[in-house]
């Protein structure tokens, strides 16, 4: 499985190249945004470094698949941010990053509901994500997306599933 384009009203996630580093260290370069993410903002050449190992996929021999998209918006036509699934055996995890000047507009949402529509085109019914506790905005986008809170916890994050 590999990601291709998606296209929504207002945004186009294509899939993540290295090409896109610059852009993106300077989308989420607010250190505020790394309240509930941890880290700190990376720099175009450290985005770089990792957007190559992500390009290059998982290790051999295993069944993984990393899906990985940016988000262009419409209009300013620009990057503000990211989603990504990591599919095992039919299961996806689910992330999903907007930087700090565009949240508050629906855009992580409108973005992750696109994701959630395109794997289950592509047989993966099973989601995941995990949330910080007190991290509204992101609980709301992982309702819209049809998951619900468990009592589960992976380092400190309220583990999310589809229903």
């Amino acid at each position: 499985m590999d990601a291709e384009p998606i296209r929504t009203p207002r945004l186009m996630l294509e899939p993540l190249a290295v090409e896109h580093a610059a852009e993106m260290a300077e989308a989420l370069s607010d250190p505020a945004l790394h309240t509930f993410i941890g880290g700190s903002p990376a720099t175009a050449e450290q985005l770089r470094d990792r957007y190559t190992r992500m390009v290059a996929g998982p290790p051999a021999g295993g069944d993984d698949a990393w899906l990985n998209w940016v988000i262009r918006l419409d209009g300013p036509n620009r990057l503000v941010g990211y989603v990504q699934a990591t599919v095992t055996s039919g299961r996806a995890a689910l992330a999903w990053v907007v930087g700090t000047p565009w949240q508050g507009r629906g855009i992580a949402g409108e973005a992750a509901l696109a994701l959630t529509g395109w794997l289950g085109e592509h047989g993966v019914d099973s989601l995941v994500a995990t949330v910080h506790p007190d991290h509204a905005a992101s609980s709301a986008v992982a309702r819209r997306i049809g998951l619900v809170p468990t009592d589960g916890r992976v380092d400190g994050e309220v583990v999310w599933r589809s229903a």
